[in-house]
């Protein structure tokens, strides 16, 4: 098991006072809460620990807080770009708007990245049962990365293996 699906197994047990917790801080900073900071230390540190190869802290804060916010189950394959497409409205000028909005996520950095994942979730959210977690998190990991982004792109489009 990588120490990205460990996170995400970690994620997943977490108690509804936790999820409570992690969403009541979403938007915001990690250094912004001792409390905030305590559980995620206590969740993320130990898999740092004994693997370097784990998210990193930006990455997996970000994720912590979106799993809290729509704790779907993990499901490998079910990338959120491609259940995006599968989430567009029917009408020309609402999936105009969609697809501008899924663009302007494409430029975000992964630092500003939040409030539109946030968006892209609850859209997901509404119409599918799980998400690719650990998937997501290795992609926010490399975001910087054009051809990351390119994928999600093409995954989006329904140009890729997998549609």
């Amino acid at each position: 098991m990588t120490a990205t699906e460990q996170f995400i197994d970690v994620l997943g047990s977490l108690k509804t006072g936790e999820l409570g917790l992690l969403r009541a801080h979403a938007g915001q900073e990690l250094d912004e809460s001792v409390v905030a900071f305590d559980l995620f230390a206590g969740l993320w540190w130990p898999l740092r620990q004994r693997n370097q190869r784990a998210p990193r802290r930006e990455v997996a804060w970000l994720i912590a807080k979106l799993f809290a916010l729509h704790p779907l189950p993990h499901s490998p394959g079910d990338t959120l770009a491609r259940q995006l497409r599968h989430c567009q409205p029917k009408e020309e000028a609402g999936r105009r708007r969609y697809q501008d909005r899924f663009d302007e996520m494409l430029a975000l950095p992964v630092a500003r990245i939040e409030s539109a994942l946030q968006w892209a979730l609850g859209q997901v959210s509404s119409k599918s049962p799980s998400l690719d977690w650990v998937r997501l998190t290795d992609e926010l990991s490399i975001w910087h990365r054009e051809d990351t982004r390119l994928k999600w792109a093409e995954q989006f489009l329904g140009n890729v293996e997998g549609r």
